[in-house]
């Protein structure tokens, strides 16, 4: 192309236009490595649409990127602000200003042709759909999809409407309601792509559409356009369709979720209007729940802390990053094994240690087991298998740690198992490497005291099983320096992990704040609730499992151990307040966990489960039982003003730390942002008013101390505002 065949420059798009009447309209952020939604871009794109619809040379478009993705969609940064900085008819605006130009691109007359060379989702797809056709590149990293139900949002510039037309309105519901990506080879089965081809040929294959000389009017703007979801509930099989979708809507998110809900009544409304109308109902959704909490709770603990966490948000300054080569796992049981799997899988040589090799090497077992199945289910190649498994050597000889970076000591929790195996590893480690001990409640100062190094010695808190959950709680003992806490935090980056940052406390944050809910549930059982009511008011609350079925999985021995080896210890903060006499009760009747065989469920050899019959007879109901939303306000309260005092102690040092540490750590419902967040969201002033009567009703764990009072009388947040202009 001539320089004089060359459009004016814009800061985020190369407008080059060829003598052949093709123009190519290259995406290529100037401030950011991925292209995104923003209002600077979005004057970019519609001075070359302007410019491209009245320019008569011009016969066809083709939109590509400059980048290795195409597109991504809005700054979330912009996205969480909604809340507290725009009204529902700003966000209306804010949402018709992307669906105008995309309106514009599908109508200006020319055919446009979409060149995707890598993932584009949320709002890159969006503007993908608005496109005549959609050439994908064949490379499996290069999804697509609407992920914003995830966010709390809908698709708010057309993904509603354009997606159902063109697919059908169930597979498109299926795929606005998960969120979920689609590879590129099933993304051309269901229609949401014309052809796939390799990355070098895109840009050919959509030239080659364009010189067949396509229509550039979408169907659904032809006259005469039809679809029987147009007729609404008239049409009998659209009427149950919808019935059932309600139903399984409610089912699998809850009445905490407005998203779901209000993507179903989007579609169900726009699919019986003219596009423009339809464009507009879905600005009206999607203003409502960018200005609702619930998305803005979601985006900011999920997304936004969750990434600033594993950038090193808590990494000290002025530390030089550190690379883990070499790891010690010590300890191959379920916990010892789980973390050799995710350091193996990140390419980190590891010494697997236990009493014997035959005991280490069934710790190896579990990940041939694990990456076995990842390998049939096409998630992993099986050259990328052998190599991991080839990371870990099993082993009971200690003095094949020399040489490790880190050690993670992972043996059985008791003070006196783990000084004997610190004093024995630290024997043969470089004077440089960490030792960090998976506890999750043992004090770390203390068991600093068997290491000669206590400055390098630090708590790293895993939780299981370590290959599907993604936080590490990060344990600061009295002597930890910022350079262990460093390299720590290099090493969970390393191996894809999630962390917190805490200081040494009895149970630290997030066994002390878990147990709040499982002795909750047995709080409700001694109080003569029904044990039905008690787990559906949980999942009811949006936690996914009611705290009976989850001491069950737990067991109930482990908080009674830690319950009676805390009892008459100086400043003891692991306590149960009301529900102990249910645990003790439970013990004493063989019933203590799943795995005995018997718990406050019964557990029949097919696997179901039902709750125990005899229950009642042990714990009688009472015939005044309490309204479900008490129950709930129970479960949320005690945990969020149990994580207040963490935070007012020093156990916790930041909000976003205490929010990520409950959704990821014990699943703290997604819809509250965290414990505090959902403080805040209540607002501090009311959590107290209301936390004070429950005290007055159940018990002083529900009582706010006078430092929360007095943020609630001075109306301090845990989050600052975010400020405007």
């Amino acid at each position: 192309m001539s320089e004089s065949a060359k459009s004016k420059t814009m800061r985020h798009i190369k407008l080059d236009k060829g003598a052949d009447g093709v123009a190519i309209l290259t995406l290529d952020n100037a401030d950011e490595s991925m292209n995104v939604v923003s209002g600077e871009w979005l004057e970019d794109m519609n001075a070359a649409i302007a410019e491209l619809r009245d320019d008569e040379s011009v016969t066809g478009v083709i939109i590509t990127s400059g980048k290795k993705a195409f597109m991504a969609g809005a700054d979330l940064k912009l996205m969480v602000a909604g809340y507290e900085t725009m009204t529902p008819t700003d966000a209306f605006a804010f949402s018709q200003k992307a669906t105008a130009m995309h309106r514009a691109l599908e109508t200006m007359g020319k055919p446009v042709a979409c060149a995707m060379n890598g993932l584009a989702l949320g709002g890159g797809f969006e503007l993908a759909l608005a496109c005549h056709h959609r050439v994908l590149s064949d490379d499996p990293r290069a999804v697509v999809g609407l992920p914003e139900v995830n966010l709390g949002l809908l698709p708010g510039s057309g993904g509603t409407q354009r997606l159902p037309r063109l697919i059908g309105r169930k597979k498109g519901l299926d795929l606005l309601l998960s969120g979920r990506s689609v590879a590129p080879k099933e993304a051309l089965e269901l229609g949401l792509v014309d052809e796939i081809a390799p990355i070098d040929q895109l840009v050919d294959k959509a030239r080659q559409w364009l010189a067949t000389n396509p229509p550039a009017e979408r169907i659904w703007d032809v006259k005469g356009y039809a679809i029987p979801e147009m007729r609404g509930m008239i049409v009998p099989e659209v009427a149950m369709d919808y019935s059932i979708s309600v139903a399984q809507v409610a089912g699998k998110h809850g009445y905490h979720y407005p998203a779901p809900a209000a993507i179903l009544s989007c579609v169900f409304e726009g699919l019986q209007l003219p596009m423009g109308k339809a464009l507009s109902v879905e600005s009206k959704y999607f203003a409502n729940l960018l200005t609702d909490p619930v998305a803005r709770n979601i985006i900011r603990t999920t997304f936004i802390s969750k990434q600033a966490a594993e950038k090193g948000a808590r990494r000290p300054e002025g530390v030089a990053k550190s690379e883990v080569k070499k790891l010690g796992v010590l300890g191959a049981g379920m916990m010892g094994a789980g973390i050799a799997l995710v350091a193996a899988k990140a390419g980190i040589d590891v010494v697997l240690i236990d009493r014997d090799t035959t005991t280490a090497a069934k710790g190896k077992a579990y990940s041939e087991k694990v990456f076995g199945k990842a390998v049939e289910r096409g998630k992993m190649p099986q050259d990328k298998a052998d190599a991991a498994l080839a990371h870990i050597t099993p082993t009971d000889d200690f003095a094949l740690l020399d040489g490790c970076d880190l050690v993670v000591e992972a043996v059985f929790e008791d003070m006196g198992i783990k000084a004997e195996t610190t004093q024995k590893a630290e024997a043969v480690l470089p004077e440089s490497a960490v030792f960090a001990t998976n506890t999750s409640t043992l004090p770390i100062s203390e068991l600093a005291k068997a290491s000669k190094r206590p400055d390098q010695y630090i708590g790293l808190h895993f939780f299981s099983p370590v290959d599907r959950m993604g936080l590490v709680e990060v344990i600061m003992g009295e002597q930890t320096s910022d350079e262990t806490l460093a390299k720590s935090l290099d090493f969970i980056a390393q191996i894809r992990k999630t962390p917190i940052v805490v200081n040494d406390a009895q149970g630290f944050y997030t066994s002390r704040v878990f147990r709040m809910f499982i002795f909750e549930g047995a709080a409700m059982l001694e109080d003569g609730v029904e044990p039905a009511r008690i787990e559906n008011a949980a999942k009811a609350a949006g936690f996914p499992i009611g705290p009976l079925a989850l001491l069950d999985e737990v067991t109930i021995d482990l908080p009674f151990k830690i319950l009676k080896d805390a009892e008459g210890k100086d400043g003891n903060l692991y306590t149960i307040e009301r529900g102990g006499k249910v645990l003790d009760r439970m013990l004493e009747l063989g019933r203590g966990s799943r795995k005995a065989g018997a718990g406050f469920y019964e557990y029949a050899e097919d696997g179901s489960k039902h709750l125990w019959e005899g229950l009642g007879t042990e714990f009688p109901v009472s015939d005044d039982q309490p309204d479900q939303e008490e129950l709930k306000k129970r479960f949320l309260y005690s945990q969020a003003n149990e994580t207040a005092q963490c935070l007012e102690e020093g156990v916790l040092e930041t909000a976003q730390d205490a929010d990520l540490g409950a959704i990821l750590g014990w699943g703290f419902p997604v819809w509250t942002g965290g414990t505090l967040s959902y403080i805040d969201t209540i607002g501090v002033a009311e959590f107290v008013k209301d936390a004070s009567r429950l005290a007055d009703n159940y018990g002083a764990r529900f009582a706010p101390s006078k430092w929360l009072q007095d943020r609630a009388a001075a109306n301090t947040a845990f989050y600052p505002p975010i400020k405007t202009g």
